[in-house]
């Protein structure tokens, strides 16, 4: 992190935050660093809130691999991508002089909507009947008819994703060493007649998922990226990838994936 100097920071307006904040540029331009107001001059982007305002923040700043992303908590929990507490200033600046960090890196998958608009997220893309009817979609990866689900919908999620939507339907937790999608069922309809998979499977980051939509009624699905849903009519194709970019973060060394697990769940 020596070379990376210039820092953004994201966060809602609120007077709490501004209190614990005005403190931390203190404490950060003392020790060298710059505090910039538009994001493409920073170099160190730091969300302020919790997991969500961070989704939120790497979408408003573009996915961008060319920096550095950190997460502060602004309430007395962290959370899967906030290792720092905003009334903790100094343990920041200790992490950051003492060289206590590490920077994982975690990947993006794209998603992209009758060969049209491409989307990006690092959690999950979630796509959903929007009417009371089985939701129709044949299912492939790359080339291969995998099967036609009949249900309530599918999850696609990374590696960090999994802990999220993801685990809530019984997906499995994912280490994000692995770079890798799972797709998870919603409500399947397995019986005599109709069948799918009936559980959660990875696939591989060279792998392609693409999803058509049967005219029946669903071509306007709800569907979602992160926490943000997406509203496209006349869905008929949905091609979903990971992108080979890789969001890196800020992370304390001795608060790896599993310790968040294990604090979070256990």
């Amino acid at each position: 992190m020596t070379d990376r100097k210039n820092i953004y920071f994201f966060y809602k307006e609120s007077t709490s935050i501004h209190k614990n904040l005005d403190n931390l540029i203190n404490r950060i331009t003392e020790n060298g660093f710059n505090v910039v107001n538009d994001a493409q001059d920073a170099n160190i982007i730091a969300s302020i809130g919790g997991d969500g305002d961070f989704l939120q923040c790497v979408r408003r700043t573009r996915f961008r691999d060319d920096c550095l992303y950190a997460g502060i908590s602004n309430t007395n929990q962290l959370s899967f991508y906030c290792d720092f507490y905003l009334d903790n200033v100094e343990k920041m600046i200790e992490a950051i002089v003492e060289n206590q960090m590490k920077v994982r890196r975690y990947p993006v998958i794209e998603v992209t909507i009758n060969d049209g608009p491409s989307y990006e997220c690092i959690n999950e893309f979630s796509i959903q009947s929007a009417i009371v009817k089985t939701f129709i979609l044949d299912v492939y990866i790359n080339n291969l008819h995998l099967e036609t689900f009949r249900g309530d919908g599918l999850i696609i999620s990374t590696p960090t994703g999994s802990t999220a939507y993801n685990k809530s339907v019984h997906g499995a937790v994912v280490d994000p060493k692995l770079t890798c999608m799972q797709i998870t069922e919603l409500g399947s309809l397995n019986n005599n007649q109709y069948r799918t998979l009936g559980s959660p499977f990875i696939v591989s980051e060279d792998k392609t998922l693409t999803l058509k939509v049967a005219k029946e009624g669903n071509e306007h699905p709800i569907m979602a990226i992160d926490n943000e849903a997406l509203s496209v009519r006349q869905v008929e194709k949905i091609q979903i990838k990971l992108t080979g970019k890789k969001i890196k973060t800020i992370k304390l060394k001795d608060n790896t994936f599993w310790h968040k697990v294990k604090r979070t769940f256990l």
